[in-house]
């Protein structure tokens, strides 16, 4: 039996400086969950194809199941815990509310992190766009169009505020 080799990392998760000694495979997703207690990010597939532990690292979304923690050495990394806390989600989070795009919630945090990035990065969006960016995000409740229409929701309230 070997024993995993554990390195010091540092990285900024929500605002909040953390170091720790990471086994050097354990997955991101998995260091917020377990070492952190940010459990709002979820588990799903463990291969990158359901989006359910979308974070952000750096301002670009990914996959917690596919990154190292130890890979997010000196990077920012916003869980859907931060996004939430920091009121950046609160349109959307509304929206969804309003559209009954929630359901079961196990999606949900993935959602909102994968559409948060989309109305920042991408505010003209259609409605074929939104789907696109979703691809990576299942829901097995809500059938993509109220997720869809909260998403549009948010868009359209952001263009007629300009």
């Amino acid at each position: 039996m070997t024993i995993e080799q554990a390195l010091e990392t540092s990285l900024t998760v929500n605002g909040t400086a953390v170091t720790r000694r990471i086994p050097a495979r354990q997955h991101l997703i998995d260091f917020l969950r377990e070492e952190l207690g940010l459990t709002g990010s979820h588990v799903g597939c463990e291969h990158g194809v359901c989006g359910a532990c979308t974070v952000r690292v750096d301002g670009t979304i990914v996959r917690g199941c596919l990154m190292l923690a130890v890979q997010a050495d000196g990077r920012r990394v916003d869980t859907i815990e931060g996004l939430s806390d920091s009121g950046e989600l609160a349109e959307l989070q509304e929206a969804f509310h309003r559209r009954n795009a929630l359901q079961c919630g196990y999606c949900t945090p993935g959602m909102l992190v994968a559409a948060q990035d989309l109305v920042a990065n991408h505010p003209g969006a259609s409605r074929e766009k939104i789907r696109e960016h979703l691809s990576g995000n299942y829901c097995r409740c809500t059938g993509y169009q109220a997720i869809v229409d909260a998403i549009e929701d948010v868009l359209v309230a952001r263009r007629n505020k300009i």
